[in-house]
């Protein structure tokens, strides 16, 4: 790799959750959901995160996982991640782009992308890279804000926002057979409908804050007292009422205009 790749690359610490920063109880609840939902895969196996932010979830896949091999295009993001898995002999935190993993074919079992494929200039080409360092029978973990949610705003770095069919027919075209599901749906009530329709005027006249800082202040106003992010995170934490950590499979009957997060196991047999 090149230090000319490094310095082209975006600036994502923006837009990444990090230690300290102030979280809604519900965030809190998708960031362990995830990683919960990662770690029922990774007991004895080679485990991947890409674009894997500030590292919040390693040390609770390494606990399961024999090793864990992670990183980030961001330099910051991986220096972070560094500090957060410092001790723990079965991780390695280095560099990365999504779109040139830097491993040999068939070196993992389990390969994780977290709240980062919309950031991604060449999706299929990185998906073409999963299969080729996924071994026969491993599986991809996609988790990815579900943009027909009828709360959905886009950050400001997105590429592309992929809905649940065209997810399911890019892994398909990328040699995967996937199955999708969806998580914490918001059921109708004044008080949301309100806080929707608000993010909906602040997204449209460009009010919504671009830094994950600026919004911890907004979600102070709207939701009250916040819970700091933790640099690793534990087991499960109590889910606000009107969530879910279930993860519901999804079916031509489903609403996805309800759920906020999509979720998709995709398996190469390869």
């Amino acid at each position: 790799m090149s230090a000319s790749k490094v310095v082209r690359a975006p600036d994502f610490s923006s837009v990444t959750e990090l230690p300290r920063q102030g979280a809604t109880r519900m965030q809190m609840s998708m960031l362990r959901t995830r990683y919960g939902w990662a770690a029922q895969y990774a007991a004895g196996k080679y485990v991947l995160e890409v674009a894997c932010g500030a590292g919040l979830g390693l040390v609770w896949l390494a606990q399961r996982a024999r090793r864990v091999a992670a990183g980030d295009i961001d330099q910051e993001n991986c220096r972070i991640a560094r500090e957060a898995c410092c001790g723990q002999a079965n991780i390695r935190v280095e560099w990365m782009d999504a779109l040139e993993l830097p491993f040999e074919a068939r070196s993992f079992d389990l390969v994780v992308l977290f709240e980062a494929l919309y950031y991604l200039t060449d999706v299929p080409r990185f998906l073409a890279e999963a299969r080729r360092v996924l071994r026969p029978g491993g599986a991809l973990l996609i988790s990815t804000v579900n943009c027909e949610w009828s709360g959905f705003h886009p950050s400001f770095l997105y590429t592309r926002y992929w809905n649940a069919a065209e997810l399911l027919q890019a892994l398909k075209d990328g040699g995967f057979e996937p199955r999708l599901g969806a998580g914490f749906p918001e059921p109708d009530s004044s008080g949301r409908g309100l806080r929707r329709r608000l993010k909906r005027v602040a997204s449209h006249w460009g009010c919504i804050p671009r830094s994950m800082r600026a919004k911890a202040i907004l979600k102070r106003l709207f939701y009250g007292r916040l819970e700091l992010i933790p640099p690793r995170l534990g087991a499960y934490a109590p889910s606000p009422p009107e969530a879910t950590e279930s993860i519901v499979p999804v079916d031509g009957g489903t609403d996805l205009a309800r759920y906020r997060t999509l979720y998709c196991e995709a398996r190469s047999w390869r």
